[in-house]
């Protein structure tokens, strides 16, 4: 099939995932880094970012009214705060996050796709997030990459 934006120069296909993309990395990126830490974020919905050494390696989402957990940012980055000082060679001191709230529960969910599209965040496929297949279910032993670099104390 012929490429018709190739060929017909009258036809217009809008790219909404790239403006979405563009939108949300340009906002995400002016917001202010911060320490992570407890209750460092709003009860609200929305999507964060996680840095490691400055480096950014996860991106998330929070979104209260669209999830049967029903969590807030807030009660997401505390999630990710308990986790992290339970873990060898991490520490929180060397931990940052941006976060980006949103009055419409479906741009939570098109944010995070466009920032993972975008940034390819290395945690985000390692199993550091809260559902990671095969994990902790009887009979499997498969330990994830993320807990393999950064193990219990």
């Amino acid at each position: 099939m012929p490429d018709v934006a190739a060929t017909d120069p009258h036809f217009f296909d809008f790219d909404l995932d790239r403006g979405i993309r563009e939108q949300v990395v340009e906002k995400l990126e002016a917001s202010p880094m911060l320490p992570l830490k407890k209750k460092v974020g709003p009860p609200d919905s929305g999507i964060y970012a996680l840095y490691f050494k400055d480096v950014l390696v996860y991106i998330g989402k929070a979104s209260k009214g669209m999830t049967s957990s029903g969590r807030t940012l807030r009660a997401r980055l505390n999630e990710h705060v308990g986790k992290i000082s339970k873990r060898q060679n991490i520490t929180l001191s060397e931990m940052k996050c941006r976060y980006l709230t949103f009055e419409s529960e479906w741009w939570v969910f098109a944010a995070e796709f466009a920032l993972m599209v975008h940034y390819r965040p290395e945690w985000n496929e390692s199993g550091f997030g809260s559902k990671v297949p095969g994990v902790g279910r009887p009979g499997t032993e498969r330990v994830s990459r993320w807990n393999a670099l950064y193990p219990e104390k």
